[in-house]
């Protein structure tokens, strides 16, 4: 029974796995929403290609995913690739439902299983880049 008391103090500081990830998925929401608005607001004024457009959109959310590892998996010092891999893809489906609502209208295609995939590599890669520069800083 000591031995549970003490693993579980000891675990108790970094959070759970399911809050870091939940942390980490809306966070990055929160700076993708404020980087498509910024994005929008640029667009009125400026000229900007069609076809610049998509590759914009995917810079913002693999910033959005890396920002928001950062921040999730800040108490973490393992599992990077599953937390990270884990924020990519629930941030992936609450952004679709988010901006789908916001659109007004729900559309399924393949385009949605390439952001699952592209969320997917981007938060597994930000989840260890995340995981081993905070462990390398505390030390």
């Amino acid at each position: 029974m000591e031995k549970l008391k003490k693993r579980v103090k000891e675990h108790s500081g970094e959070g759970s796995f399911f809050l870091n990830t939940l942390k980490g998925s809306l966070i990055a929401l929160c700076i993708s929403l404020i980087g498509i608005l910024i994005f929008a607001f640029i667009i009125r004024f400026i000229s900007i290609p069609d076809s610049a457009i998509s590759p914009i959109n995917q810079v913002i959310k693999g910033v959005s995913i890396l920002v928001g590892c950062f921040i999730g998996l800040k108490k973490s010092k393992e599992m990077g690739f599953i937390s990270g891999l884990v924020i990519g893809i629930f941030y992936t489906i609450i952004a679709f439902i988010t901006f789908s609502i916001l659109d007004g209208k729900f559309v399924f295609s393949k385009t949605i299983l390439n952001d699952l995939l592209f969320g997917g590599i981007i938060g597994a890669i930000c989840g260890i880049i995340a995981v081993n520069f905070i462990g390398k800083k505390k030390a």
